[in-house]
């Protein structure tokens, strides 16, 4: 709609709105056709299916092995042997309708009895601030002059005394995946609420000025502490949890703390826990306005807060 509007209510070329968007001019070609064929319906997305597939499986056969399945409750190479289809082609007919594995049903009924590891369908938020994400990641603490990552496999600190845990506690904005983390002693209640106050904060300054909903999981912290309640609800925010005991419903900032331990918690040896405290920010802002980021088509979080 942007790009349309652009050529066909401004009457810039395509060329230079396609370089400013960032896609090819055969692209940009493509939905200014669709446009003035068939409107602002011609801009929905299709499927990349192709009209005609003469190898497909047919549908009675579909049919044939998932009746099997629900009778034998087995997998696909035994599948294979009663219905006489090759068992990787049972495996994309079992796929392609949704047919759960056979180690998440009841051995006696079929039913499936684990959640899987997924939603039930991907979403994104279509404005920044519609949803943020919020977690706590807990990292030990590193010892004056650096523990084994620096030191070696080998090495044996002098003081047995164990010197605790830092807590990251992040905030990760569900359509631009912009983030805000900061590093501290605990994960309370009303820790989590100072957090989450100084993380809106800074998403304003970044250009968020509201929210509208916070996520989070089911954790004695966030669910029922009214410190966290309230400062959720002086931003003006609803506050949201994930379904129990799935923790892949909150994926974004999940992610989002991988992410952080692998190129800033461990990315290099420290030699004590206050250089891994200042090195946070840096890794932040690079992360932020530098690092390309899948979801964001290659490009830094810092992209998708303005249309282009």
């Amino acid at each position: 709609m942007l790009l349309v509007q652009r050529v066909r209510g401004q009457g810039r070329p395509k060329a230079h709105v396609a370089a400013e968007l960032g896609v090819s001019r055969q692209c940009a070609h493509r939905w200014v056709t669709r446009w003035d064929r068939e409107g602002w319906s011609g801009l929905v997305d299709r499927s990349s299916r192709p009209h005609h597939q003469p190898r497909r499986t047919t549908a009675e056969v579909e049919e044939r092995v998932l009746a099997a399945r629900r009778d034998e409750q087995a997998g696909p190479a035994f599948l294979a042997e009663s219905t006489g289809v090759p068992a990787r082609t049972i495996t994309r007919i079992l796929a392609r309708h949704g047919v759960p594995r056979l180690a998440d049903c009841d051995p006696v009924t079929g039913e499936s009895i684990r959640a899987a590891r997924r939603s039930e369908r991907r979403y994104e938020h279509r404005a920044p601030g519609d949803l943020v994400h919020v977690d706590v990641k807990k990292l030990g603490r590193i010892p004056d002059g650096g523990g084994w990552r620096a030191n070696g496999r080998g090495y044996r600190p002098g003081s047995k005394r164990r010197i605790g845990f830092d807590y990251i506690h992040a905030m990760v904005d569900d359509h631009s995946r912009l983030a805000y983390a900061e590093v501290l002693p605990d994960e309370k209640g009303v820790t989590c609420a100072g957090f989450v106050t100084r993380a809106a904060a800074a998403f304003a300054a970044a250009g968020i000025p509201r929210i509208e909903r916070v996520l989070t999981d089911n954790a004695r912290n966030y669910r029922g502490c009214h410190a966290f309640a309230a400062a959720v609800g002086e931003l003006g925010a609803v506050q949201k949890f994930i379904r129990p005991r799935c923790p892949w419903t909150n994926g974004k900032v999940e992610r989002f703390n991988r992410t952080l331990a692998r190129e800033w918690a461990y990315r290099r040896p420290y030699r004590t826990n206050n250089d891994r405290t200042l090195a946070l920010k840096g890794w932040l802002d690079y992360y932020n306005n530098q690092r390309p980021h899948t979801a964001c088509a290659n490009r830094p979080p810092v992209s998708r807060m303005s249309p282009t």
